[in-house]
């Protein structure tokens, strides 16, 4: 669902879901032959290590930026929310988050005042 979401609805070229990868290296040359032209990273970790080594040249590494929340309230950068309402959704939700279904930020609106 979610690599479906980046090709067809944020038109990505190629994207895989990594918690189905043992082998980021292998993935990477499978999905990327040619090497990655842009990569972003919010996290870091074993997948940057492995991204930085398909790197084309003059690729480009984007990381979320110090004024990041600025940029989303400006609309420069899309955010996405998945927004379950009430309390007695919270476990579907939270089975959403580990199951790939969710896509973006997974929030429980509790209550609205």
């Amino acid at each position: 669902m979610k690599v479906d979401f980046l090709k067809n609805k944020l038109g990505f070229d190629e994207a895989f879901n990594y918690k189905e990868e043992q082998d980021y290296d292998a993935a990477l040359k499978r999905y990327f032959p040619d090497g990655i032209d842009i990569y972003f990273d919010n996290v870091g970790g074993k997948m940057l290590e492995a991204v930085l080594n398909h790197m084309r040249l003059h690729g480009r590494v984007a990381v979320f930026p110090e004024d990041g929340c600025a940029l989303i309230k400006e609309e420069k950068i899309t955010y996405v929310e998945d927004i379950a309402e009430g309390i007695e959704s919270a476990s579907g939700a939270l089975v959403g988050l580990y199951s790939g279904r969710s896509v973006g930020k997974q929030v429980v609106v509790v209550a609205r005042e």
